[in-house]
C-alpha cells in the first residue's frame, strides 16, 4: 500500500503539534513508521487519505461497538446540533442518559458526566479521598487510568515503596501518595495495606486490565480486593473506561458479581464522542459539589452533543440483548483462528480474550500482569503491525493495547484477517 498524502500530512503536523499527533501513542513509535491519517470510516472499515481501506480492531480505542458512522448516532447528533451545541446550563438529555446508565448498571445511584475518562477517574480518586478524608491510593503497574498526576507513577526500588513520577512535571509530593501493587496478585496488595494502614482512600484498577494488552483478572482477584477495601474502609474503584457498556450492560461489575464503591466510565459511553462519567451510591456521590464539600465541575459537562450520542449508543445496546454474546461468539471465532495458524508457523505466542476484547502477545507463557506483558517479543511485533497493515488491517500501533470487536465485523471480515495473518507470519 501506499501512504504518501499520510506522510506528507504527518510532515505538516510535525510542524505545529508536537510530534504531529495529539495523542502519543498514534505517533507509531512503538512500531515504527509514519502514522496513517484517516479521512473517514463505516462500519467495520477506516478509509485513509490515500484512499487505502482497512479493517479496524481499535476502532477509536473501544467506543465504536456498533461500528463506525453508526447511524442513530449520526443521526442524534445532527438533530441536537440543529438546536445548539452547548448552553453551560442543564438539558433533559442529561438525565435521560443518567436514568438509562443507572439502569443498565448494577450497584449504582447516581452519576455525573465529565469530558473524558481520564477526568473521570481523576475525579473518582478526589471524590474517594474527600469521602474517607486519607490521602493515599493504590494503582496497579500497567494499569492506565489517565494522565492525570496521581495516575503517572511507577514502581520505586520494592513492592511496598512509595511510587516515583515517570513523567516530569510530576512531582515527588503527588507520588508519594500513590502506592504500586501487581495487578493479579492479591498478597501483593494485602502487604501494600498493611505497610500502609488506615491511611488509603481507594484502590483503583482496570478490572480487565487493556493498556498492557488484554489481560483479564485471576479467578479471586477481583473478590479479594473487595474483601481487602471492606475490611479496611478503602473504596473499591473500578475503571470501566474501556470495559463499560462493552463486556456486558453492567460492565465488569456484573460479569463478576463484584460491587465497587465508584465505576468510572469512558468510550462507549460517549458514542464516539469525548464523554466520561463516574458513579456510585447515592452516600459517595452526594459528597460533590453542590450537595457536598468534594468540588468537581466542567462548563462542557454534560453538553447536548456528548448526550445526544451517548444516550443514542446506550439505548441500541439496551434494546439488544444479543448483542454481547453475538461480539464474544466473533472475537472467539477470531482467537480461534489466529491461534490455529500461529501454531502452523511455529511462531511462540499467547492470546488473552475476554468479550469483545482480544490480544496477541509473542511468548508462549501466560500473560496475567506487566512483568509478563513486558516479556513479548516487540520486534516479531512489529513485523506482525506492518505486516498486516500491508495487507489492509488496522490493529493497535503497540504491543501493550487490546483490540476491540465491532459488531459492525462479518466473518468474512475475520476470515480475511485470520488469513492474512497466516501469510504474515510465515515471515517471521
Amino acid at each position: 500500500m501506499l501512504y504518501q498524502r499520510s506522510s506528507q500530512l504527518f510532515a505538516e503536523a510535525e510542524q505545529v503539534i508536537p510530534g504531529g499527533v495529539n495523542s502519543p501513542v498514534r505517533a507509531f513509535k512503538a512500531v515504527g513508521g509514519t502514522p496513517i491519517f484517516v479521512k473517514s470510516a463505516k462500519g467495520a472499515y477506516l478509509y485513509d487519505e490515500d484512499g487505502n481501506r482497512l479493517i479496524d480492531y481499535i476502532n477509536s480505542w473501544g467506543p465504536m461497538i456498533l461500528g463506525h458512522a453508526y447511524e442513530p448516532v449520526v443521526n442524534a447528533v445532527i438533530e441536537k446540533a440543529k438546536l445548539g451545541t452547548s448552553f453551560g446550563m442543564p438539558t433533559e438529555l442529561e438525565t435521560q442518559i443518567a436514568a438509562l446508565a443507572v439502569s443498565m448498571v448494577p450497584n449504582i445511584d447516581k452519576i455525573r458526566f465529565v469530558n473524558s475518562g481520564t477526568e473521570a477517574c481523576m475525579s473518582a480518586i478526589r471524590l474517594a479521598r474527600g469521602f474517607t478524608k486519607r490521602d493515599k491510593i493504590i494503582k496497579f503497574a500497567g494499569c492506565y487510568h489517565g494522565h492525570s498526576d496521581s495516575f503517572l507513577i511507577q514502581a520505586g526500588s520494592g513492592a511496598i515503596t512509595f511510587g516515583s513520577p515517570n513523567s516530569p512535571g510530576v512531582t515527588a509530593g503527588t507520588a508519594k501518595d500513590t502506592l504500586l501493587a501487581n495487578y493479579n496478585d492479591i498478597e501483593n496488595v494485602k502487604a501494600v495495606i498493611e505497610a500502609n494502614k488506615d491511611e488509603i482512600a481507594a484502590i483503583i484498577v482496570e478490572p480487565v486490565a487493556g493498556n498492557m494488552g488484554c489481560i483479564p483478572p485471576v479467578k479471586g482477584f477481583l473478590e479479594g480486593l473487595r474483601t481487602l477495601c471492606t475490611e479496611n474502609g478503602i473504596l473499591l474503584i473500578f475503571d470501566e473506561v474501556m470495559t463499560g457498556f462493552r463486556l456486558a450492560k453492567g460492565g465488569v461489575q456484573e460479569l463478576s458479581n463484584v460491587d465497587a464503591d465508584i465505576v468510572c466510565f469512558g468510550k462507549v459511553i460517549g458514542g464516539g464522542l469525548p464523554v466520561g462519567a463516574f458513579a456510585a451510591r447515592a452516600e459517595i456521590m452526594n459528597y460533590l459539589a453542590p450537595l457536598g464539600p468534594v468540588y468537581q465541575a466542567g462548563t462542557l459537562s454534560g453538553n447536548p452533543l456528548a448526550m445526544a450520542a451517548g444516550l443514542a449508543m446506550l439505548q441500541a445496546l439496551n434494546n439488544d440483548a444479543a448483542i454481547f454474546q453475538r461480539l464474544a461468539d466473533k472475537t472467539a471465532y477470531l482467537a480461534s483462528g489466529i491461534d490455529k495458524v500461529l501454531k502452523a508457523n511455529n511462531v511462540a505466542f499467547t492470546i488473552n480474550t475476554i468479550g469483545s476484547m482480544i490480544s496477541v502477545h509473542f511468548d508462549a507463557n501466560p500473560v496475567v500482569d506487566f512483568k509478563t506483558a513486558a516479556k513479548g517479543d516487540n520486534e516479531t511485533f512489529k513485523k506482525f503491525f506492518h505486516g498486516l497493515l500491508q495487507e489492509g488491517i488496522y490493529i493497535a500501533p503497540s504491543a501493550y493495547e487490546t483490540w476491540f470487536i465491532t459488531d459492525a465485523l462479518t466473518y468474512e471480515d475475520l476470515d480475511f484477517t485470520i488469513n492474512a495473518i497466516d501469510k504474515v507470519s510465515k515471515s517471521f
